[in-house]
């Protein structure tokens, strides 16, 4: 297999428990099948897990310099606000959260690829309309690049998550790499 040369070398996962394979073992881990499954494609690329299960965009807020401190990172892979929803935090200041986080990585000259999430209608319509325009208003605004929903395709599939229903399983863990490498390959090639 050849090995083809990357502008992109070194990526880290900032976000939760959905992208920290929370009770999975680690061979499981997106970080782990992520690297795999671009290795197998011949990218030799580092993927780093700085996502912490339970995390709110505050609590990434408060880690977001120390993580991104870590020598040649390319590429951060942000999700975070799920647990801000579970929690009705509001949404001003989950967007705040992840605006301020972006403004690091985009200072340390690292390039962001936003995946967002979509709320419920459990706190509310109006709750639910805010959090979800939270990552499409700030992946235009800071021209990033987008994925609408991180668990597309995983989410309400039982066969892909968890007993909790929430927390995707290893084959919903794969599907989640499939959507990331379709957004990390254009940017290496």
């Amino acid at each position: 297999m050849t090995i083809k040369v990357c502008a992109i070398e070194k990526v880290v996962l900032f976000g939760d428990s959905l992208m920290a394979g929370y009770g999975l073992p680690n061979e499981h881990h997106l970080s782990e099948i992520l690297q795999k499954n671009l290795k197998l494609k011949g990218y030799e690329i580092e993927i780093i897990d700085g996502s912490v299960s339970g995390s709110t965009s505050s609590a990434g807020l408060n880690r977001v310099e120390w993580t991104l401190s870590i020598p040649d990172i390319d590429l951060m892979i942000l999700n975070l606000g799920a647990n801000d929803m579970l929690r009705g935090i509001s949404p001003n200041e989950t967007k705040n959260n992840l605006e301020k986080i972006i403004k690091v990585a985009k200072d340390k000259k690292i390039e962001v690829i936003l995946a967002g999430m979509i709320a419920p209608a459990s706190h509310g319509f109006i709750y639910k309309k805010k959090f979800d325009k939270i990552y499409p208003d700030l992946s235009k605004k800071y021209d990033l690049i987008y994925i609408p929903f991180l668990l597309e395709g995983v989410a309400l599939k039982p066969e892909l998550n968890l007993n909790d229903g929430i927390h995707p399983n290893s084959n919903g863990v794969k599907v989640i790499s499939k959507t990331l490498e379709k957004k990390i390959i254009p940017l290496i090639e």
